[in-house]
């Protein structure tokens, strides 16, 4: 097994043009070409991470956050992020980091955080646009159940929680094939007609690499008509948040008895408890506190994430409950769905959870 192979799996869940533009998720050191050895999951790479990796024998360390976040103009080892490169470099281990595109998709990060507190009826808070595409193609009507069926199967076709979505019309092509064609209906040098379909799908833009060899090789002519447009169309199951409900409400400070218990928080800084129950639960890990504008229109009851600064907290307004219950916090069971994933793919490869406590916070009780 090659540290490309890992990637694959993890790109496929979380593709990297989900990332913010800010970011730096990907291969940050390494060989994608060099045999994996192990694989190490965790929340940050610092030295103790990667001097774990080391003892543990695994040669790739997959993180939730990239060591390498700003551009670095000298590796000197002058501070942490330098000396985890160097050691890195100087062991060949590869340092792989999924960040904001494992944030980005409903069954990532924010998923998780769902999952610990029994969430249902989830949505994406703030969905991102300019992400879908819309592809155009002209077949002959004989073979139009085979090319969408195509499509389909490379991932085209999917609206909301539809699939196999897709527009038809009936027409009329014409072509002339040249001297160096073969054509598949009519003759060379001769004006043709054919009976078409024009088949209209949307698909993530991600999936293009796969959309386009798709189509070509279920489409019968030598060369086939397509067009393919961006749109601006929000893309419902991709972006920032999560939005979800409780089975049944709760008193307020019930609820946040049960976050400090499934985060295992020893704190949570919130706004005053607005006296109504809770059901409405929106969420974010890590830094969320600008998706506050969001969390208000959607009318939810408590918004829980971190980083809130502390003139962000007056925006609640008696309106809501904002709970910071800590960057590491909200984040820490990443490393447990970055597990889970790896070990349904490779259940017989070495895949461990870091051992090692990367919260750079402690808290004097």
């Amino acid at each position: 097994m090659k540290i490309k192979d890992i990637i694959n799996v993890l790109e496929s869940v979380a593709p990297p043009a989900l990332q913010e533009s800010y970011d730096n998720a990907g291969l940050l050191t390494g060989n994608r070409e060099e045999k994996c050895t192990g694989i190490l999951c965790t929340l940050d790479s610092t030295e103790s991470v990667i001097e774990e990796a080391i003892a543990q024998k695994c040669n790739l360390v997959i993180a939730h956050h990239p060591v390498i976040f700003r551009g670095l103009k000298r590796i000197t080892g002058k501070n942490y992020v330098e000396r985890t490169i160097i050691k890195a470099i100087k062991h060949d281990i590869a340092i792989y980091a999924i960040h904001t595109n494992l944030d980005n998709i409903l069954t990532g990060v924010n998923g998780k955080m769902a999952d610990r507190l029994g969430l249902i009826n989830r949505q994406i808070l703030l969905p991102k646009n300019a992400v879908l595409k819309k592809l155009y193609t002209f077949v002959p009507q004989s073979h139009a159940e085979k090319l969408r069926q195509a499509l389909w199967d490379a991932g085209a076709g999917y609206i909301g929680n539809y699939s196999e979505c897709s527009f038809n019309t009936e027409g009329t092509g014409t072509f002339k094939g040249g001297a160096n064609t073969t054509p598949f209906v009519g003759e060379k040098d001769k004006l043709h007609y054919e009976k078409e379909m024009k088949i209209e799908v949307i698909f993530p833009g991600w999936l293009q690499s796969r959309i386009i060899p798709a189509l070509i090789s279920a489409h019968p002519y030598e060369e086939p008509a397509f067009d393919i447009i961006a749109l601006d169309n929000q893309h419902a199951g991709v972006g920032s948040g999560l939005t979800g409900s409780l089975p049944e409400p709760m008193e307020e400070k019930a609820f946040l008895n049960l976050i400090k218990q499934k985060f295992d928080l020893q704190v949570i800084r919130h706004t005053p408890l607005t006296g109504r129950p809770i059901q409405k639960v929106s969420l974010c890990g890590g830094s969320g506190s600008f998706l506050i504008p969001n969390v208000l229109g959607a009318n939810s009851d408590i918004y829980i994430t971190a980083d809130i600064k502390y003139h962000e907290f007056f925006d609640a307004d008696g309106k809501i409950v904002l709970a910071d219950i800590g960057h590491f916090e909200s984040e820490q069971f990443t490393i447990e769905l970055l597990y889970d994933i790896l070990v349904e793919k490779f259940p017989t490869f070495a895949v461990l959870k870091t051992a090692v406590n990367t919260n750079p916070l402690v808290y004097f009780a």
